[in-house]
């Protein structure tokens, strides 16, 4: 079997490709860098003169050249790996007739536990518990909850001062837990949105309403400062969305820095380099969330490794395709059931793409080069 053509489909804010081969058979990917998609299709395009006449058979091979052949890598070179990697794991699953997962080494689970992440914010505390609540009686079992600073500066800045940026959002976790009671987790999302001084007040002080995860308190690119703050607070932290290496990893591990950690399947590699990844985090004790903010071939792409690794802690389930959103994009949509998805049997990733998906979902380009501003004008992260 050769790779004989590659396509790219755009639809919604997604960058999807098709890998086609001589024997019919078509492999599905998808790229994670939705910042950047022009671009990312362009690293795709240029990979595509290497694919063509290959046997896509050999995905490590082929991973490791497109990672080496040149000087350069970053986000939009990952991303377009990660959405060839996807795709030739999708044809090899199909040409031998079962999911990815038995080529990874079989199940160690029937279904994938979810949270709902919720990109939804508002001030109004009682709309904020009443929303928890809902999601609670539609059968999600945990959900994220923005703790990353008001939507807007306002009150001159009064509200991202340290004393009341920390005491309003201790307030909308309690309210949250008390609207759900305790049979219910939290991913509490500061999005790198606080100080290292911010992250080890807010970690403290939020303790009592028994989180299950502070996610991405600071900015990942000083892995010394994640550490300092996991050191001193009792909840546990979750990073590494934003890494594009196993190398990342590898020392964000080595320095304790994290009890969960969140690879992005569609930007640090595709399945290859996701599966050594959770493997290296097994062999430190620390559970994995992948990081699942896209569309249904990452979550296609997700479950095939959850499916597999034995230390999961939760999955993603992006608002994007709550309540059926994104069921149209897809030929059969994957199966949620009381907070948990089903794992798919059918060969490769378990989907197929509908073949009108780029006219039912038009592309628009997510994301702003306009940075946001705190209170003094200065530029914040995002």
């Amino acid at each position: 079997m050769k790779i004989t053509d590659i396509k790219i489909i755009y639809a919604k804010h997604y960058l999807f490709v098709h890998i086609y081969t001589d024997e019919g058979i078509v492999g599905l990917g998808e790229a994670g860098n939705w910042a950047y998609p022009s671009s990312t299709a362009a690293a795709i395009n240029k990979f595509a003169y290497y694919l063509i006449g290959k046997d896509p058979f050999t995905i490590e091979d082929i991973n490791q050249n497109f990672l080496r052949s040149t000087y350069f890598r970053g986000s939009v070179i990952m991303s377009a790996i990660s959405a060839i990697d996807i795709a030739l794991w999708d044809i090899k699953g199909k040409k031998l007739g079962v999911p990815v997962y038995e080529l990874l080494g079989g199940k160690t689970r029937e279904k994938v536990r979810v949270y709902a992440s919720v990109m939804t914010k508002t001030e109004d505390l009682k709309e904020l518990g009443e929303k928890y609540l809902e999601l609670k009686k539609s059968g999600f079992t945990a959900a994220k909850i923005f703790v990353n600073g008001p939507i807007k500066s306002a009150n001159e800045g009064r509200d991202e001062f340290f004393s009341s940026r920390i005491e309003n959002e201790l307030e909308r976790v309690r309210v949250c837990r008390e609207a759900v009671g305790n049979d219910f987790d939290f991913i509490l999302e500061a999005h790198r949105g606080m100080t290292v001084p911010e992250a080890i007040a807010f970690g403290r002080a939020v303790e009592v309403y028994r989180p299950m995860v502070f996610e991405d308190p600071i900015r990942p690119d000083n892995i010394d400062s994640i550490a300092e703050v996991a050191a001193k607070i009792c909840i546990p932290i979750a990073t590494g969305e934003r890494y594009i290496s196993l190398g990342e990893f590898e020392m964000l591990l080595t320095r304790r820095a994290a009890q969960y950690i969140r690879p992005d399947v569609c930007a640090i590699g595709g399945i290859t380099v996701s599966k050594k990844i959770c493997a290296l985090a097994e062999a430190h004790d620390v559970m994995v969330i992948p990081h699942n903010p896209l569309g249904p071939v990452s979550t296609a792409a997700c479950l095939q490794i959850c499916a597999t690794i034995p230390n999961l802690g939760i999955e993603e389930l992006p608002d994007f395709c709550l309540n059926g959103a994104e069921d149209k994009m897809v030929k059969k949509p994957l199966q949620v059931e009381n907070g948990y998805i089903l794992i798919p049997d059918a060969p490769g990733i378990g989907i197929e793409l509908a073949e009108n998906a780029a006219e039912l979902y038009p592309f628009v380009e997510r994301g702003s080069s306009d940075a946001k501003r705190a209170f003094d004008g200065s530029v914040k992260d995002w």
